[in-house]
């Protein structure tokens, strides 16, 4: 399942998939594949992910019914 939600709160943000890898400590590849679905992150990255985005876990990770 694409996390287009993550994606958009990154544009939002005005941050390119390299510019939040820096900030959370992980590479541009990660980011590309979560927001593809293709990897899921750890809970702890999650987290990390919502502050830097101003996010939370609902908005960003949760299933939408």
């Amino acid at each position: 399942m694409k996390n287009k939600r993550l994606k958009i709160a990154r544009i939002e943000k005005d941050l390119s998939q390299e510019q939040l890898a820096e900030q959370l400590g992980v590479t541009r590849q990660t980011i590309g594949l979560i927001e593809s679905g293709s990897y899921n992150p750890t809970l702890k990255l999650c987290v990390a992910i919502c502050k830097a985005l101003d996010k939370t876990l609902d908005e960003l990770f949760w299933p939408e019914e």
